[in-house]
């Protein structure tokens, strides 16, 4: 984009304080209604204090126990995801490129099916895995894997595509590095941005999914706070802001480490600057140390020659 038709600097900050505000206002709204009492309509902290009182511990174990179940399907689902879609998408990239268009396809075919549907679809799946591994919460981990496939494939090819895989790869090969140490030690920490949009992203679909776990009959973090939801309105909006949160804390978290790689590239690429700069002085100088030895070196003939 030209700098004729860019947006200035006035124009920035309008659309940064609208957007901002139009993610702020709910927020803000949530929290002022967790912190009004009901009853009387004033603010109180009754609310917040009430998550770790023992009277409600009957009432709140629910969303405690779909916490757990959705923490533990996170974990799975970016399990799946670095360990099961990377290699995938690397190898497909290195060994079948003519593969990429077909396999961009299928990974991007499920963000334009609606979630019914895919329930509709894995339903005799899940049934047979029932039977098989049980009806426990993490195997939702499988269907949130096809989820997520879109936004982890877009994130990684973004960064596939910024490095030349295929010279890294034989210069690695050719120094008798085996497949997995050109997988774990240098295509990943250049890929480390690029997996991490990919975890993050994985974390937010499975604390924001509903559709397929209620469907499925399996207890998450959403499902728990609709049925608390019927008993205390409040308590299920507080932990909306938790997670929120959360993933909020993830984003920073992100862009610290995003940050500290640019930064630590930039000091590397400085310290070349400097030491490239720094070899030709140190090169005239090692050639002008022999001419200023050379009077020193006649002088003390003379001086030996005089004793003598």
């Amino acid at each position: 984009m030209s700098a004729g038709i860019a947006p200035g600097r006035a124009t920035r900050w309008l659309i940064g304080v609208l957007v901002g505000g139009a993610f702020l206002v709910p927020l803000v709204g949530t929290f002022l209604y967790t912190l009004r009492d009901i009853a009387t309509g004033e603010l109180t902290d009754a609310h917040w204090a009430g998550l770790v009182d023992p009277a409600n511990a009957a009432t709140l174990r629910p969303i405690w126990t779909g916490l757990g179940n959705s923490l533990l399907l996170a974990v799975v689902t970016v399990g799946i995801v670095l360990i099961l879609v990377t290699p995938t998408i690397i190898l497909v990239n290195l060994r079948f490129p003519a593969l990429r268009r077909a396999f961009e396809f299928v990974a991007l075919l499920p963000i334009s099916i609606p979630a019914i549907v895919l329930v509709v679809g894995l339903a005799p799946i899940y049934l047979q895995i029932g039977r098989a591994l049980g009806t426990g919460a993490w195997t939702l981990a499988f269907a949130y894997g096809i989820t997520v496939l879109p936004f982890a494939y877009r994130a990684i090819q973004a960064s596939l595509d910024a490095i030349d895989l295929r010279t890294l790869t034989e210069a690695a090969r050719s120094l008798g590095a085996s497949w997995i140490d050109v997988v774990v030690r240098v295509l990943v920490p250049n890929l480390r941005q690029g997996l991490l949009a990919a975890s993050l992203i994985s974390v937010a679909v499975v604390l924001g999914e509903f559709t397929i776990a209620s469907l499925l009959n399996r207890q998450v973090l959403q499902t728990a706070m609709v049925v608390v939801q019927k008993q205390d309105p409040v308590a299920p909006a507080i932990f909306t802001l938790l997670a929120l949160g959360l993933v909020f804390l993830l984003l920073l978290a992100l862009g610290f480490a995003a940050g500290g790689r640019r930064a630590g590239a930039r000091g590397k690429a400085r310290a070349r600057e400097a030491a490239a700069s720094e070899a030709p002085a140190s090169e005239a100088a090692a050639k002008e140390v022999p001419v200023a030895e050379m009077p020193v070196k006649e002088e003390s003939v003379k001086e030996e020659k005089v004793s003598r």
